[in-house]
C-alpha cells in the first residue's frame, strides 16, 4: 500500500472508531476543548509555590487523554498535540525534579509564560506547514470526502489560529505581570485576562464551526452570503464580566470598576443576546 494510501486508510479506520463509540466518556472526548486541556491546566495553576502541582495535573491529564482517546477509539492516529503535551510536561516534571532551589524558583515565576509561547508556536508552526493541529481531531469526526474541501480547512485553519493568538495573550498578560508589576498573582494578569483568552478560544472553537456550515450550506444553494451573527459568539464573554466584577470587589481595590463591570456585563449580555436572536 503506498503511503498516501496507507494514511487515508488509517484516517478512514479513525473516523469509523469514532462513529462505532458511543456513550458519555465519547462524548467527552470528542468535544474539541478536551485535548487542550492539560495546557489549560497548567497555564492557569502554575505560579510561585504551585510548579509541581501544575505540571503533575497537566502530565497526569496529558497521559490520561491518550489512554482514554486509544481505549476508547481503538485505530485512533496519534496526533501532534498529544505528543506535544507528554514531551512538553513530562520534561517539566523532569527539570523540576532535578535543578536547584533557584532555577525551580524561576521556573514557578515565568514557566506559565514557557507553556503558553509554546504552544502558541506549535499553533502557528503547524498552520505554516499546513497541517493546523485541529485538524487531525476534525478528520476524526466528518466523513472523508470532506477533508480536503475549502470550508473544512478554513475552519481549522481559524480555530487553532484563535488558539494560538489566545495562548500568545495569555503568554504577554503573564510576562506584563512577571516582568513589569513583579506580581505573578496579579488578579488582571495573572487571572483574568488569561481566563478571558482561553474561554474565547473555547467559545470560538464551538461557535465557528456553525458559522462556517451555514455559509457553506447556502453557497451550495446559490445564496448570497449570510451576515455573521458576532453576537453569539460575544454573549458568554459579555456574561463573564459579570463574575469579573464580583472577583474585583472582593480581590482588588478598585470597586467602582468592580460595579462597572457588573452592570456592563449584565446590559450587554442582555443586548447581544436580543441581537443574536433577531431575525435579519
Amino acid at each position: 500500500m503506498a503511503p498516501g494510501a496507507a494514511r487515508a486508510h488509517a484516517g478512514w479506520v479513525s473516523t469509523d472508531a469514532h462513529r462505532a463509540a458511543k456513550g458519555p466518556v465519547a462524548g467527552f472526548l470528542d468535544n474539541p476543548v478536551v485535548g487542550m486541556a492539560p495546557w489549560i491546566i497548567f497555564s492557569l495553576l502554575v505560579g510561585p509555590g504551585r510548579f509541581e502541582l501544575a505540571v503533575g495535573l497537566a502530565l497526569a491529564a496529558a497521559v490520561a487523554l491518550i489512554a482514554l482517546t486509544h481505549l476508547v477509539y481503538r485505530g485512533s492516529s496519534w496526533k501532534l498535540l498529544e505528543l506535544a503535551d507528554v514531551v512538553f510536561f513530562g520534561s517539566m516534571a523532569v527539570i523540576g525534579a532535578l535543578v536547584g532551589e533557584g532555577t525551580l524558583n524561576w521556573l514557578e515565576t515565568y514557566a506559565g509564560e514557557v507553556a503558553n509561547i509554546a504552544l502558541a508556536v506549535i499553533a502557528f508552526g503547524s498552520m505554516a506547514v499546513r497541517m493546523p493541529f485541529t485538524l487531525q481531531y476534525a478528520r476524526e469526526q466528518v466523513d472523508p470526502s470532506l477533508w480536503h474541501t475549502r470550508g473544512f480547512l478554513r475552519t481549522n485553519y481559524m480555530i487553532t489560529g484563535a488558539w494560538g493568538t489566545a495562548f500568545l495573550v495569555a503568554a504577554a498578560a503573564g510576562a506584563y505581570g512577571d516582568l513589569v508589576l513583579h506580581n505573578p498573582n496579579n488578579i488582571w494578569t495573572g487571572w483574568i485576562i488569561q481566563i478571558l483568552a482561553i474561554v474565547a478560544a473555547v467559545k470560538f472553537t464551538v461557535w465557528y464551526p456553525d458559522v462556517a456550515r451555514a455559509r457553506a450550506a447556502r453557497e451550495a444553494a446559490g445564496l448570497p452570503p449570510e451576515r455573521t451573527r458576532w453576537a453569539g459568539f460575544l454573549v458568554p464573554l459579555a456574561g463573564l464580566l459579570v463574575p469579573i466584577g464580583i472577583a474585583v470587589l472582593i480581590f482588588d481595590d478598585m470597586w467602582w470598576l468592580g460595579v462597572a463591570l457588573i452592570v456592563a456585563g449584565s446590559l450587554l449580555t442582555k443586548t447581544l443576546h436580543s441581537r443574536s436572536e433577531a431575525p435579519d
